[in-house]
């Protein structure tokens, strides 16, 4: 798990976005046994107060475009992968890796078509979350570029459309960075699925306030701890269920979107269960990492063609359905 921790670096400037961020989350938050995440930290934005204050400023004006090469260095943006050798196609296709529960009804896929194309270990049932069982594990490596939230008095002054975006970040038809902004903006513009609660942020204000809106002041956040065990077979040590003995339960994922700033997708569903795992090297027995799953127990709104169903051998509304959460992607739950 992440390392927790309510402390500001010694020297820091007490109006920089962390000293803020911790504020913030003591004030919404209001669980005692559940201070801010370092990886919520360390993902705040590194612009000093007066920066802040001056790129708002020329947010407002709809002059900060004008800016723009200073603006990405010191916000610790991605703003120009066309010329970057570090922006991969392994990137575009980490992106959105679980995003869509949805009714894919267009889907003409053929059940061992889609289970050639599926992930050793995407998917999974509950039974298989036993100390000692042995498992694959897909890859949850976090292959995302590095990048930082945005303020939210910067996030509020910027566009919305598709067509602004890119005029905004200077982007050329038919590019790279074209094709990230439509592909993440057309995910958070769709309609929710049946019983999906979703909304993307890319402010860590807009994140808690997102949590807090579905689960309440009591919330807690969780994440895998590391990327040991990707893509090899595994035992599975301690097995922890949150909230264990009560009614299944809502929670609110938020999973990485590959887009200038950093952009998570936040959903909710019901009839969920969340389980913190401890992995195992498969000869050793030594712990190597720490996991969180979750598991949507209610199945039965999603489409026949789901790439689960064809790796699991079953049908919606017959089986529940897990996955792991990947590395720096975040489960909320409501606090034990």
């Amino acid at each position: 798990m992440q390392i927790w921790s309510t402390s500001t670096s010694a020297g820091e400037h007490p109006l920089a976005w962390k000293s803020y961020l911790i504020r913030y989350w003591n004030k919404e938050v209001r669980n005692t046994t559940n201070a801010i995440p370092n990886f919520l930290l360390s993902k705040a934005s590194p612009l000093s107060a007066a920066d802040s204050a001056s790129f708002s400023k020329l947010a407002a004006q709809n002059s900060l475009s004008f800016h723009l090469p200073a603006f990405c260095a010191s916000a610790n943006l991605l703003c120009f992968p066309d010329l970057a050798s570090n922006i991969t196609t392994s990137y575009r296709q980490d992106a959105n890796k679980f995003y869509k529960y949805i009714n894919d009804q267009g889907s003409t896929a053929t059940g061992d078509s889609v289970k050639k194309r599926v992930e050793l270990g995407k998917y999974f049932r509950v039974s298989m979350l036993k100390k000692g069982e042995v498992i694959a594990m897909p890859e949850i490596k976090d292959n995302m570029p590095k990048r930082s939230f945005l303020p939210r008095t910067i996030l509020s002054k910027l566009p919305l459309s598709t067509l602004e975006l890119k005029k905004f970040f200077r982007v050329e038809d038919n590019s790279t960075m074209e094709a990230i902004i439509v592909k993440s903006l057309s995910e958070c513009e769709r309609a929710p699925s049946q019983s999906e609660t979703k909304r993307c942020v890319g402010s860590a204000e807009d994140m808690i306030d997102f949590a807090v809106l579905v689960l309440g002041q009591n919330a807690a956040v969780r994440s895998t701890e590391n990327a040991n065990g990707s893509k090899q077979n595994i035992m599975i040590g301690s097995v922890k269920e949150i909230n264990s003995g009560k009614e299944m339960q809502q929670a609110v994922s938020c999973h990485q979107s590959l887009f200038p700033y950093l952009l998570y997708y936040c959903h909710s569903f019901p009839q969920v269960q969340v389980y913190e795992v401890d992995m195992l090297d498969l000869n050793s027995k030594a712990k190597i990492n720490h996991g969180v799953a979750i598991c949507h127990m209610n199945t039965s709104d999603w489409s026949p063609s789901h790439e689960a169903f064809s790796a699991l051998g079953s049908g919606p509304g017959r089986i529940e359905v897990c996955h792991w959460f990947f590395m720096n992607d975040l489960i909320w739950t409501v606090a034990n």
